[in-house]
């Protein structure tokens, strides 16, 4: 069957015919090291136990127990083996069907060893460029993202500024998170929807809730007494701004952490009975991010002093907290919070 040389690039030759397998190997094994194959099954039992995959099969289509298409179709559905670039073993009147199927080139019988060996070094240069090319494309997208990660969080300290509250809110929004989101992981009906939403890119996502205010003047955001009708209008805004914030963002980088922060920013002041704003969703129409900030961001409001109000006592704010069940909030989350609230008093103290 072939070793693998791990100085030479890999080639998976896979033909029923053991003279077709001599000759193949005979032509390239100058430059490759050759694994052979009597059939797809035997083929994809190589796949699955190879450490390093071959940079390239050469794959008849006529063989007993599975053929060349079946093989290559098989492929086509792996997440790994379908980066494998296939050339087809055929005769002449296979060729476009061996197109068609996926094969990225064909050589056809009897071969012609210089044909051969240009069609395999010209299909291994392509793939080792493509992979080149998708590695630069993974780390400038990676460097795009880290900088707007940065900013991001640039704006939202901003925000915090503003609003004289020195980063605290920040912290303690982002702690009451992190331990809700992990008893709910544990506890609650919401663990495997939880855990297909990436839980902990939801965590990092809260400080971004409030990015909208950098719209809202001062006058309005720092305003010490009880907002007219008209100022509350505008402070609703900031729901929107922030997800236009983030939306703008979302056209240059389309990420799960991207789209926590845009179902955050707009929907963490909807209510559960569909009272809240900017859409009045409710239920479980609210995304479970904004569901699980909502509350949080409740119960920080209350028992942290803002320039327009007393702290409330934390066995107060745990009452409001709770006469909100199934009306502001989530009735699990809310649940759940009530179960922690020793742990969100010992947060709150520690960031204050």
């Amino acid at each position: 069957m072939g070793t693998y040389n791990l100085k030479k690039p890999t080639v998976l030759v896979v033909d029923d015919v053991e003279t077709n397998l001599l000759i193949l190997e005979e032509i390239l094994k100058d430059n490759y090291s050759i694994i052979t194959a009597r059939n797809g099954v035997e083929a994809l039992d190589i796949l699955h136990k190879a450490e390093t995959l071959p940079k390239i099969i050469l794959l008849d289509i006529f063989m007993p127990e599975m053929n060349g298409y079946e093989m290559l179709d098989i492929m086509k559905k792996h997440d790994t083996f379908k980066r494998i670039p296939v050339i087809f073993i055929t005769t002449s009147d296979a060729e476009i069907d061996a197109l068609s199927a996926g094969a990225v080139d064909f050589i056809s019988k009897p071969f012609l060893p210089e044909i051969v060996k240009l069609r395999v070094a010209n299909q291994i240069e392509l793939k080792n460029y493509s992979d080149s090319l998708e590695a630069m494309v993974e780390q400038k997208a990676a460097e795009i993202t880290s900088t707007l990660d940065n900013m991001l969080q640039a704006m939202a300290n901003i925000i915090e500024y503003r609003n004289l509250e020195s980063g605290s809110h920040v912290k303690r929004t982002f702690y009451f998170s992190q331990v809700l989101v992990d008893y709910l992981l544990e506890h609650s009906e919401y663990a495997d929807e939880l855990r297909s939403l990436e839980p902990e890119i939801i965590v990092k996502s809260v400080p971004l809730h409030d990015i909208g205010k950098i719209g809202i003047p001062d006058k309005i955001l720092l305003k010490p007494g009880r907002l007219l009708p008209e100022e509350f209008e505008i402070i609703k805004t900031h729901t929107t701004i922030g997800k236009d914030i983030i939306e703008s963002i979302l056209n240059l980088s389309d990420t799960v952490y991207l789209q926590h922060c845009r179902d955050i920013c707009y929907c963490h002041h909807e209510r559960f009975d569909g009272k809240g704003y900017p859409q009045g969703l409710k239920g479980r129409d609210i995304p479970l991010s904004a569901r699980i900030l909502s509350i949080v961001d409740v119960y920080d409001a209350l028992v942290c002093a803002r320039v327009y109000k007393e702290a409330y006592p934390y066995e107060e704010a745990i009452k409001i907290i709770a006469e909100g069940r199934g009306t502001q909030f989530d009735p699990i989350i809310t649940d759940a919070v009530l179960e922690l609230q020793d742990r969100f008093k010992e947060i709150s103290k520690q960031y204050q």
